[in-house]
């Protein structure tokens, strides 16, 4: 049975959408939650505009998320913790610290379950996490913990190489006869 979705539905689709599901599925459910109507011309005309604004706004959304990545990416985060005699920290670090510290040092509005971290933290050292910032969108931050009392390492760039306009105007236009070379 084909219906048109009205709100989004996690692996269906979102409004304006007009899928194919089970007939029970649409008129038990779907229909009654108010999340689908009849795909009638005048309910997907009506549906259009809702579609658009929902997909300028996941637009909007992404690229929110890519400038959040631009920011967040390769960044280094210290967290400072009380640790015995042993080495162990007292208090580990959670997702929930690295958000709050995120969204701290950068003004962000991100939510612990969105910190993906790839081994648990209980004693000093460096370590990396994920966030997830949206669908396919990452952002890797490395985390520095270290013992109450303690300084954290400083971590060392290697310095960048310069070059003067000339030489980039030069290389530009490389660039730009390899692509026109592979277009023909």
């Amino acid at each position: 049975m084909d219906i048109l979705l009205t709100r989004t539905v996690d692996k269906l689709g979102e409004p304006g959408d007009v899928v194919e599901v089970a007939p029970g599925y649409a008129r038990n459910y779907l229909m009654p939650q108010g999340y689908a109507v009849h795909p009638t011309p005048h309910n997907v005309e009506r549906y259009k505009s809702v579609r658009e604004a929902r997909m300028q706004e996941l637009k909007a959304r992404e690229e929110r998320a890519q400038d959040l990545q631009q920011q967040l990416d390769g960044k280094s985060l210290v967290f400072e913790r009380r640790t015995n005699e042993q080495g162990t920290l007292y208090s580990s670090v959670h997702p929930g610290d690295i958000a709050k510290e995120l969204n701290e040092q950068f003004g962000t509005e991100l939510e612990a379950g969105r910190v993906e971290m790839h081994e648990n933290i209980e004693t000093p050292g460096e370590y990396h996490a994920t966030i997830n910032l949206y669908m396919n969108i990452t952002a890797e931050v490395t985390l520095q913990v270290v013992a109450e009392g303690e300084e954290a390492p400083v971590v060392e760039s290697e310095p960048t190489e310069t070059i003067d306009e000339e030489e980039a105007e030069a290389i530009a236009e490389a660039i730009a006869e390899e692509v026109e070379e592979e277009v023909q």
